[in-house]
């Protein structure tokens, strides 16, 4: 059972995973303020402000690199990830939210028998982005000269 114990105190592994569950309770939070609506699936939904998934990557390349060194392989591989990431979501992801916008206001137009509902929130401006990185590295800061 030594392998679930390493698996629970895994730095690397507790910090990503922290820094996702903070950007989704946070992106949860601010939908209520807006929306005056509580959405429960803002906690594991795609899209909107911050980008878990920003937070989650930026803040596994900063723990890499405070524990195993910003010239380690470790570091590189995590970075590069997070930069995939991040960029992905800004571009590709984001257009795809765009594009089933103007396809359900185009099904609603013309009418159609069988509703279509595309999810439209998938991809992230560049400031939700930007919020997931800092959430991600304070996170990981704060893991790793606090906490573990």
């Amino acid at each position: 059972m030594d392998w679930l114990k390493d698996l629970f105190t895994n730095p690397f592994l507790l910090t990503g995973v922290s820094s996702w569950f903070v950007a989704q309770v946070l992106k949860t939070i601010l939908h209520l303020i807006m929306y005056k609506k509580l959405d429960f699936e803002r906690m594991y939904g795609d899209g909107g402000m911050p980008s878990g998934h920003s937070a989650t990557v930026s803040s596994l390349a900063t723990i890499c690199g405070l524990y195993c060194g910003f010239n380690s392989v470790e570091f590189a591989i995590s970075g590069i990830l997070a930069i995939i990431v991040c960029h992905d979501a800004t571009g590709v992801r984001r257009e795809t939210g765009r594009h089933a916008e103007i396809l359900n206001e185009l099904l609603k137009s013309l009418e159609t028998r069988k509703p279509v509902d595309l999810k439209e929130l998938v991809g992230h401006t560049p400031l939700q982005v930007l919020a997931g990185i800092l959430i991600g590295i304070g996170n990981a800061l704060l893991m790793y000269f606090v906490i573990l």
